[in-house]
């Protein structure tokens, strides 16, 4: 039982530090002066390693998805109906899903690499003798740039994904171009875009945070940073994939409603 605790104990200690910080953004977002200049250099950077994955994973995913539904939808005689399902697949699921798997995978590594290099080359704790507090100054311009990216990203890949399913449905499909146009409102309206950006900005700032805990709390030389990077990229996803779920969950309650 002793040794359970004690194996759980660097876990939760960790878990905690991670909710200490995110509550720091908060607080320190409404308190201090924001980094206008900081917060554009990183949504470049963001957006810069991110723009070309994002489009070589949305390009497939709209494929299969439009692929798949309207095989489905000539089964049944209502081939007219794909663009209702593809604007609904591409603004509720895989513009959401792109963009963990973009910001995790991209964005978030950059972030988590870049503080990691400045904590072990002792950049961080010569700001903190300075008197300049690392968050202020470093982690909040990073987690709202990490939001406003995954915003703009999602954004692009729901287009994309409505754009390459009406080009794979109708000249590759048959289906009737009228028809797609005027169903893709049919099923998705207000209430479902605005899901969409709600997920898109919690993957952002989910995504920001955990790149810049593990960003600053290297150890271990470059060594270090190369596992930070790592972990990132694997706690991120889980955290974000769980996210996804409950926000979806929510969300089609509320506008079922």
């Amino acid at each position: 039982m002793y040794s359970g605790r004690v194996a759980l104990a660097g876990p939760m200690r960790e878990l905690g530090q991670f909710y200490r910080m995110g509550a720091d953004v908060a607080v320190g977002l409404f308190r201090t002066r924001f980094q206008v200049q900081e917060f554009l250099e990183q949504s470049w950077m963001i957006a810069r390693v991110s723009i070309v994955p994002t489009v070589l994973v949305a390009v497939p995913f709209t494929v299969l998805v439009s692929f798949t539904l309207n095989i489905l939808l000539r089964e049944i005689g209502a081939a007219d109906l794909s663009g209702a399902g593809a604007a609904l697949g591409a603004v509720t699921q895989v513009g959401p899903v792109v963009t963990v798997l973009i910001v995790a995978g991209a964005g978030a590594t950059a972030i988590a690499a870049d503080l990691g290099s400045r904590t072990i080359r002792e950049e961080i704790d010569a700001m903190e003798v300075l008197g300049i507090d690392p968050i202020n100054r470093l982690v909040i311009p990073r987690v709202v740039a990490s939001t406003v990216v995954a915003l703009l990203l999602n954004g692009l890949v729901c287009v994309i994904g409505i754009a390459g399913g009406y080009a794979f449905s109708v000249f590759l499909q048959g289906v009737n171009p009228g028809a797609f146009v005027e169903g893709i409102t049919l099923l998705t309206g207000l209430p479902e875009v605005a899901l969409s950006m709600v997920k898109a900005a919690l993957f952002g700032m989910l995504a920001g945070l955990v790149a810049c805990y593990r960003g600053l709390s290297v150890r271990g030389g470059p060594k270090g940073v190369g596992e930070a990077v790592n972990e990132t990229v694997v706690y991120a996803f889980m955290a974000l994939f769980v996210v996804n779920t409950i926000v979806t969950a929510v969300g089609i309650r509320l506008t079922a409603g």
